[in-house]
């Protein structure tokens, strides 16, 4: 009995531990951001050329969310954390030798090497978001899902606060951007490796867990849980899935641009070295680490208060998307760095506020049992945001300024407002819908 209180709680040591292994897990994909600029004068590449580099990683990062979250519904979230996690960290040790696996290996072309092993590490890191989503599906009560999606989600801005200065804090000390890879590689290893000891796919495994915080955790999973796994197509005949999923492009969409290219336009246009770099290029990302906190918060509050899940994610996400695209529609017409700054960190800030509200309404309308799969294809399709955000925001910058960029991320975030205003999250997926098609398949047998 005298240990039941310390027990009650043992899920937030899960969350926290996710929590740790997402933040490396985005410090990993960011990093090469802030070797751009010396990758570029090696290997000369074009602002065209480095976008596409840049852009690579969302490739393999579609095709390994699809993959991670199919794997953990039928093999365990556990199994699929360790594989995936052992090879992303593998292959950020193997960035430091890209650019020459493409002279030795695609005749002379360093892109090509970079190509390969940035889809392939995308591959690798795809599916970290989707077994969040599943482990707080089995982890979490209801009513905390979204403070507790918050803690998990809050390793992307706070993951982007910290690459800046580990990143360039490694390139100053080491004055090699090889070096750079090969050291968070070996972190990472040693991290995933330490996880998977203390983590079990469900609470009802782990001896930690008291029966009292079990009952808590399973207390609605009656009225949770509609039956069993459903094929993937269903996913598709669901309204609201498919427009959560191109509202949560928006997010990644904005969260790319600024990972991805706010490091070089502040080189480019404020003449900003590595030495003011570092801590210039956390200020955007400031805000976000309060919001995403605050927005699942917002939204518990919202639904606990009235009942009302459409106040909670639609009215909610789709007044701050509004809000995030008149952010970043204004920072073309700002001036001096102060403004510039300001309108992207309070546009990142607003961003981040409804994050946890994309992933929520994947559990509210899915079958626990088919969360992992719908999470993966959710983050597919959003996932599209890591290819084109990075690849059509240098082909803006480099043929249209970047005053256009933003513009372009400021009409994606309208265009998301529009399809969360369409949701329908009080409505969960039903077994007779889905599975009309086949049965309508056999009776023409």
């Amino acid at each position: 009995m005298s240990t039941a209180p310390s027990q009650s709680t043992y899920r937030y040591r899960i969350f926290a531990m996710i929590f740790f292994i997402a933040l490396i897990n985005y410090i990993d994909r960011g990093a090469l951001s802030f070797a751009a600029n010396d990758i570029s004068a090696e290997f000369h590449f074009s602002k065209l050329q480095l976008g596409a580099v840049l852009g690579y990683f969302g490739f393999g990062y579609l095709f390994g969310s699809l993959c991670g979250g199919f794997l953990a519904d039928r093999i365990g979230t556990k199994k699929v954390w360790l594989m995936a996690g052992v090879l992303w960290s593998l292959l950020e040790i193997a960035t430091a030798w890209a650019g020459q696996l493409g002279v030795a290996m695609f005749s002379g072309s360093a892109i090509m090497g970079f190509a390969v092993l940035r889809i392939t590490f995308g591959f690798a890191e795809g599916p970290a978001y989707a077994l969040m989503n599943k482990t707080i599906a089995h982890w979490a009560p209801r009513k905390e899902r979204g403070f507790s999606l918050g803690i998990g989600l809050l390793s992307t801005q706070v993951g982007a606060l910290l690459t800046a200065p580990l990143a360039v804090g490694l390139l100053l000390l080491t004055h090699d951007w090889r070096t750079m890879f090969m050291v968070l590689g070996i972190f990472s290893l040693l991290a995933i490796l330490i996880f998977a000891r203390s983590f079990t796919d469900t609470p009802g495994q782990h001896p930690k867990v008291s029966r009292a915080e079990l009952e808590k955790i399973n207390a609605d999973a009656q009225s949770d849980d509609n039956g069993p796994a459903q094929p993937w197509w269903a996913f598709f005949t669901n309204r609201t899935l498919v427009l959560n999923a191109l509202g949560y492009f928006s997010f990644l969409y904005v969260t790319f641009v600024l990972v991805t290219w706010s490091p070089k336009y502040l080189q480019d246009t404020f003449h900003y070295d590595l030495h003011s770099l570092w801590y210039v290029a956390m200020i955007p990302w400031t805000g976000a680490c309060i919001t995403v906190l605050l927005g699942g918060k917002i939204a518990d509050n919202l639904l606990r208060k009235t009942g009302n899940l459409r106040l909670a994610r639609n009215v909610f996400a789709a007044v701050t998307l509004l809000l995030t695209a008149t952010c970043f529609v204004l920072i073309p017409y700002a001036h001096s760095p102060f403004e510039i700054i300001l309108l992207m960190t309070l546009g990142n800030a607003l961003n981040a506020l409804v994050n946890n509200v994309y992933w929520s309404v994947v559990i509210d309308v899915s079958p626990k049992a088919s969360v992992g799969t719908y999470s993966g294809m959710t983050l597919a399709i959003a996932n599209v945001a890591s290819i084109l955000a990075p690849t059509l925001s240098g082909y803006l910058a480099q043929f249209h300024g970047y005053g256009a960029m933003f513009t372009a991320t400021a009409a994606v975030s309208f265009c998301s407002m529009l399809c969360m205003t369409l949701l329908q999250p009080e409505k969960r997926m039903k077994l007779d819908t889905v599975t009309q098609v086949p049965q309508v398949a056999l009776a023409e047998k």
